[in-house]
């Protein structure tokens, strides 16, 4: 295809990795990010081995594990003791997808960022669509900046402002609404008890679920190794924890009871306001894209955090985009290709992610007694086991 001006709005991971790659063949960039500036919110994310591939071939996956801590296991028990979950990527048999890597929002963002500036690409930070409208051979988009409202009309655009976003096409919306389950968040230090590669998680009852990922460091403290915290947690309770309703010690009490390894991270804490809220969409879209108009990453396809394929499900739109546009005629041609590319994947960790989240965020008993007692016997069968490492990895493209 032809050089084309895109706008791309929202500077996450997928808009920057989008950018990155489009940039990379000659396209002009616009890049429109609501914010004043790159900041970005919220605690780890876990790079998987499909989200790792995308970065080597940006040439970024150095970077990553350099900021990043490696993850060998994924493992989760019961405060009895009986293991719930014991996923290991070296079950893959893969030798160069045999880890994952946790990494704090912002380094991430960091590296697309710092891949992103030397590329010829304009940049509207502190600016807010209104509207995107396609028209002819265009799109034109309303733009809103300092009480000033202005017009921007390009070629096509992607619209990459996460899972709440208002612009997704209306017409191409089936599903959309927020789980009634998130989690809170804290970064802490990472202790010198704590290790071991992997990301732990501590069940009780489908109820309460805990879990401690390694963050490795951020660009401000590059000698500083985190470790994210999540709790999950109702959303009709987090008013009470924004508003400092909570009583912290009977909570911190209770949490480690559940989990005694949380005490050295959760004794900074003085406030439930330090805690940080996450709410989680389910957003399911007929399509991705028409006309001149594509959506992608988790304005695409939010869901819940249960597989932790978000930024991984952006990163693999964003190689796919740039797979789609370099040998196609037109733009209808190049949402056919990338149609073929992701509908499997998309599909497929939508519907998993969905099953499993009340498996592990909801008050039901008898999906815990059903969990408790079948994943155990699932991982001791053997190609079982690597299903769950190739799901997990982000690696599935479907059922089978």
């Amino acid at each position: 295809m032809q050089r084309q001006h895109i706008a791309v709005i929202g500077a996450g991971t997928a808009g920057l990795a989008a950018a990155i790659f489009l940039a990379r063949q000659g396209h002009h960039i616009t890049l429109i990010e609501q914010a004043p500036a790159l900041t970005p919110m919220g605690a780890g994310i876990l790079l998987q081995p499909s989200g790792l591939a995308v970065l080597d071939m940006l040439g970024l996956r150095e970077k990553a594990l350099q900021y990043g801590a490696r993850v060998d296991t994924l493992y989760g028990d019961t405060a009895k003791g009986r293991v719930i979950m014991h996923t290991r990527y070296a079950d893959l048999g893969l030798a160069d997808q045999s880890h994952g890597v946790g990494i704090h929002r912002a380094s991430l963002c960091h590296i697309l960022d710092r891949a992103l500036a030397p590329l010829p690409h304009k940049r509207l930070m502190n600016t807010r669509v209104d509207a995107v409208t396609e028209q002819g051979s265009g799109v034109r988009l309303t733009l809103h900046r300092d009480g000033i409202t202005d017009i921007l009309e390009a070629d096509a655009v992607l619209i990459a402002n996460g899972s709440s976003s208002q612009l997704r096409p209306p017409e191409l919306v089936r599903y959309d609404r927020q789980y009634p389950w998130g989690a809170l968040w804290t970064m802490q230090p990472r202790p010198d008890t704590l290790t071991e590669p992997a990301l732990r998680q501590r069940y009780e009852g489908c109820h309460t679920m805990a879990g401690i990922l390694p963050t490795g460091s951020t660009p401000a403290q590059p000698d500083a190794p985190l470790v994210s915290v999540f709790w999950s947690l109702p959303v009709a309770d987090m008013p009470a924890w924004r508003e400092g309703r909570v009583d912290l010690s009977a909570w911190r009490q209770q949490a480690e009871t559940a989990w005694p390894d949380l005490a050295p991270l959760l004794a900074p804490l003085s406030s439930s306001r330090q805690l940080i809220p996450a709410t989680y969409r389910d957003v399911i879209m007929r399509r991705w894209a028409q006309g001149r108009i594509g959506v992608i990453g988790d304005a695409a396809h939010a869901m819940s955090p249960q597989l932790g394929q978000g930024a991984n499900m952006a990163l693999a739109d964003a190689l796919a985009l740039a797979q789609s546009l370099s040998g196609a005629n037109d733009w209808p041609d190049a949402w056919a290709t990338y149609h073929r590319l992701r509908t499997g994947p998309i599909r497929f960790y939508q519907r998993m992610s969905r099953a499993l989240t009340p498996v592990f965020q909801s008050h039901s008993r008898s999906v815990a007694l059903a969990r408790d007692l079948s994943f155990p016997l699932m991982y001791s069968v053997p190609w079982l086991r690597k299903q769950m490492a190739l799901t997990v990895s982000g690696l599935k493209t479907g059922l089978l």
